[in-house]
């Protein structure tokens, strides 16, 4: 029997809300027909933003979101998305289908986004072909309420007040479309850039966040926070509050050939589930070495590029990365949630990509439809985490699956008639036998309220639990709920059927004398709540 110990008396971190923060990028469209639509299009907005996408984010409680990229950020030039809108100078997105972008959706459109979701703003500054003097007068034009230039042209622009700047990076992935850039060479640009990013409202400081690894890079994160750190004095000296990591989940092992986000057999669900769960290593890793010049962990790791990446569906752009969003994108998404949760003392920031109609997103929009995927769902059960306090827990007994990719492969059922095959003898994935997990978890408390997450991605088998309470009262005159995502494996919801997979209420769990029993499902994330 799997049993889930929890000790309600140890709190072993604060789970900052920005642990479920999203990314939006001028990207396909992501922004544009995702977010932002014109005034007159027909479709409901307030000021262009589309009133639907607003209100579906603001249910899932959207604590922070990052903007304008990505790669973009680091060719995009902030004054060319500001003033009328007719006047913005239009360029050419060389990173995204190499489309003709208009920058009618720039700062100003970004931050009034922001305030009608009520989250926080997360701006990321373009160091591969920006300058300092750029990068400091876009600071100054978002937070300087004295007279100046750049406030001065805000004013004109029609911004009486500055914004809230929450979280600023200087550029994105230097280490490859950011510039190309060695560690120690980013380590001294970051170190010059980060100096003319002035905190023009000290009561309100904004947080500087430099780039970090690519996946296992390790050397990448030695080398920068070798050049950053001040040997003299033994400290930051408060220049960096962020350190990013960027991992994607892929299935094969070649990063050029991802597979669909529709048809793929159980070998490559659960080569993905593996690939999910390296997540953890990585924090592990890169947490160890951020722990050697930071032992009081004040510079938070932010995963700030996370999830699945497919090919594209078929018969669009191959650079607008639209992909499909099914069950085994929900599992993602409760894995890695729990994951970030357990590593609270050190992940203090992480965005999914994308937020709409990008890879691993919450919503897919056509027109004036609007679809709630399931990773959405997922998010929406694990919002009570946000700013909770991690309780300790631990599981014991979990069922490891034994994992034969040769004899998974092949069994294909996307419900669209698609001609089955096999992933192996396709070449792939490579014949391999590995074990996993079947069960994750992750518990938190806020107000007296505890918060249980679980995921089982077996496909086939529910999973007995126990869940055992130490160093809390009875159970008997508390109110124990509970809410589930499950589904096929390829479930997913589409325009003509929306609600495929959806948030259910799950009742199956029984008071003991120690705490709950119940069974999880297969292939689901399930929320368990105690007030």
């Amino acid at each position: 029997m799997t049993t889930l110990l929890i000790n309600t008396r140890v709190k072993q971190g604060h789970i900052a809300p920005e642990i479920q923060g999203q990314f939006s990028e001028h990207l396909g469209r992501g922004i544009y027909e995702g977010i932002f639509v014109r005034e007159d299009s027909g479709i409901p907005n307030v000021r262009g933003m589309r009133t639907d996408v607003v209100d579906a984010l603001k249910e899932i409680h959207v604590p922070l979101l990052r903007w304008p990229g990505g790669c973009f950020a680091d060719e995009y030039h902030w004054m060319d998305g500001i003033g009328p809108r007719e006047n913005r100078k239009k360029m050419i997105n060389t990173n995204w289908g190499g489309v003709t972008e208009d920058n009618s959706f720039g700062t100003h459109e970004f931050f009034d986004l922001c305030e009608q979701l009520g989250c926080k703003t997360y701006v990321n500054g373009n160091l591969g072909s920006g300058t300092v003097q750029e990068m400091h007068d876009w600071v100054e034009y978002i937070t300087f309420d004295g007279v100046s230039p750049m406030a001065d042209l805000r004013r004109r622009n029609g911004r009486e007040k500055p914004w809230k700047l929450d979280w600023f990076a200087v550029g994105n992935e230097s280490w490859g479309c950011g510039g190309n850039m060695r560690p120690s060479y980013y380590g001294d640009l970051y170190r010059q850039y980060q100096s003319f990013l002035r905190q023009y409202n000290p009561d309100s400081p904004f947080k500087k966040l430099a780039v970090g690894a690519n996946v296992d890079d390790a050397e990448w994160t030695k080398a920068v926070l070798a050049t950053c750190f001040d040997h003299a004095q033994r400290q930051f000296h408060g220049f960096m509050d962020g350190l990013s990591l960027h991992y994607y989940t892929i299935i094969g092992d070649d990063w050029r050939v991802k597979g669909g986000a529709l048809n793929f057999d159980e070998a490559m669900w659960y080569k993905t589930m593996q690939s999910t769960l390296h997540m953890e290593d990585l924090i592990r890793m890169h947490g160890a070495i951020m722990d050697q010049y930071d032992p009081e962990k004040k510079i938070a790791m932010c995963v700030d590029e996370w999830g699945a990446w497919y090919d594209v569906e078929p018969g669009t752009n191959p650079g607008f990365l639209y992909q499909q969003n099914t069950m085994r994108d929900a599992l993602i998404a409760g894995i890695n949630l729990n994951i970030f949760n357990k590593h609270c003392d050190r992940v203090g920031m992480a965005c999914i990509a994308q937020t709409i109609n990008v890879l691993q997103s919450m919503l897919l929009t056509e027109g004036g439809q609007c679809v709630k995927t399931p990773t959405y769902w997922v998010f929406d059960l694990y919002k009570d985490h946000q700013d909770a306090e991690l309780l300790d827990s631990c599981l014991s007994d979990v069922p490891r699956l034994s994992i034969d990719t040769a004899a998974l492969s092949g069994k294909i059922d996307d419900g669209t008639g698609a001609a089955a095959r096999s992933s192996v003898e396709d070449g792939f994935l490579k014949a391999e036998r590995f074990t996993l997990p079947a069960v994750q978890e992750s518990v938190s408390e806020k107000n007296g309220v505890i918060t249980i997450t679980l995921t089982n991605l077996d496909l086939e088998n529910a999973c007995p639990l126990d869940i055992v309470f130490s160093g809390s009262a009875s159970l008997s005159d508390r109110t124990v709920t509970g809410e589930i995502v499950h589904g096929t494996m390829t479930a997913h919801n589409t325009f003509e059927e929306p609600d495929c997979v959806t948030k259910q209420a799950f009742q199956d769990i029984q008071k003991t004398d120690s705490g709950l029993s119940l069974r999880i499902p297969a292939c689901s994330v399930l929320k368990i709540t105690v007030q």
